[in-house]
């Protein structure tokens, strides 16, 4: 093969791992289900827009990758397309959400949208038959990109045609527009309409950078292990992981620009209608949850990629990135509980046998793709370039 790469496979316990982890949480998760359904209902959506996240934020790394033509990432490219592959469970995630919208949403019941004349005016839009429409289009539309991307990148593989990389830059173009109409309607869809008196204007744009982060922190950690352990092509260096962690440390700081932009907007219009959203996060246990977002999502991130040694060392990444991926998630539980929980916060068992099930399913996924396919994509003409990345 191309630059002496040999196909390997991933060590069986990592894959075991997976599934113990998979099976564990899919168990509680049904338990959790039969035990306490709306509660359950609850954690389902943060599991469904985490994985959602993880999946849409590979797609925007790939698609930005081609649409600017950059090298440093061709050698580990491939990863992230495993890592996107995520996003073929979102169907599956959401029917559990899909069966029982009306624990979730207020305005699934006629009754309470009769007497508001806020969701009388938005029912148009917010009404159960429209959703399901939009979430088939949107599942559509990421499974067919997803498709196109990975057909053309392992197709390339075996003919080594250039065209090819053309053909994705091209679909990346068209892609682009999608993704950003997709992901904000996602974040309104199941996080802005829990509360559905609530509104902001940048509330999609925050969810997209929640979710560039949690893609780059997954493909991170993915790309340091299998380079560490000689699972990909020779020649990969800490300039490559350099451009990592400068992504990681510049979507963190993005991320802080866009939650504060958004609460300082509030607060200084001081509308009835946007601060209550943020009081209910606020008040009694919730406000030590907000302080402790604001320190894991962004003062850890922060100091620990601060330097530029620190964005080169991989294992000061993997610990970065795994940070970011949990912040992600306790930021999406802070978006989502307190709708269900408005006197307190609330975790156990039910809470942490879907974190379970999120590690279970993104490990599974991830393990069976990568040992199918190349985890090097070794027909691409800028793999050599990549590999001789300096900055």
């Amino acid at each position: 093969m191309d630059l002496a790469y040999q196909k390997k496979y991933l060590p069986t316990k990592i894959t075991v791992a997976g599934y113990i982890l998979l099976v564990s949480g899919f168990l509680l998760s049904v338990v959790g289900y039969f035990t306490n359904l709306e509660r359950s209902a609850f954690n389902n959506i943060i599991l469904l827009t985490f994985i959602i996240s993880v999946g849409m934020g590979a797609l925007f790394f790939i698609g930005t990758e081609y649409l600017s033509g950059t090298v440093w990432s061709v050698p580990f490219r491939r990863v992230v397309e495993f890592v996107a592959a995520s996003i073929l469970l979102v169907p599956f995630i959401a029917l559990p959400i899909l069966a029982n919208m009306g624990y979730l949403f207020h305005w699934m019941h006629p009754e309470v949208v009769e007497m508001d004349e806020l969701l009388k005016s938005k029912a148009p839009y917010l009404n159960a038959k429209f959703f399901i429409i939009r979430v088939t289009v949107f599942i559509a539309i990421w499974w067919l990109i997803y498709f196109l991307f990975t057909r053309n990148s392992l197709k390339q593989d075996e003919t080594k045609d250039q065209k090819l990389t053309k053909t994705n830059t091209r679909l990346s173009a068209v892609f682009m527009p999608f993704f950003a109409i997709t992901i904000t309607f996602t974040a309104i869809d199941w996080l802005m309409s829990l509360e559905p008196h609530w509104f902001s204007t940048i509330f999609g744009v925050y969810y997209f950078s929640g979710s560039v982060l949690a893609g780059l922190a997954t493909s991170t950690i993915a790309i340091i292990f299998l380079s560490e352990k000689g699972y990909l092509v020779k020649g990969i260096s800490q300039d490559n992981y350099y451009s990592l962690g400068a992504l990681l440390f510049a979507f963190t700081n993005f991320w802080a620009y866009i939650a504060f932009s958004q609460y300082l907007l509030i607060w200084y219009a001081n509308l009835p209608e946007e601060t209550f959203w943020f009081l209910e996060r606020w008040e009694g246990s919730w406000m030590y949850v907000s302080i402790g977002l604001i320190f894991i999502r962004f003062v850890i991130p922060y100091f620990g990629l601060l330097s530029q040694p620190s964005k080169k060392d991989p294992k000061r990444l993997v610990v970065m990135s795994f940070i970011v991926l949990f912040a992600h998630y306790y930021d999406l539980y802070w978006m989502v509980m307190p709708t269900y929980a408005k006197d307190g916060f609330v975790f156990g068992w039910i809470e942490i046998g879907f974190i379970i099930l999120a590690a279970g399913l993104l490990i599974s996924v991830f393990s069976y793709i990568a040992n199918k396919y190349n985890m090097v994509a070794i027909g691409d003409p800028k793999l050599k370039r990549g590999i001789d990345f300096k900055l």
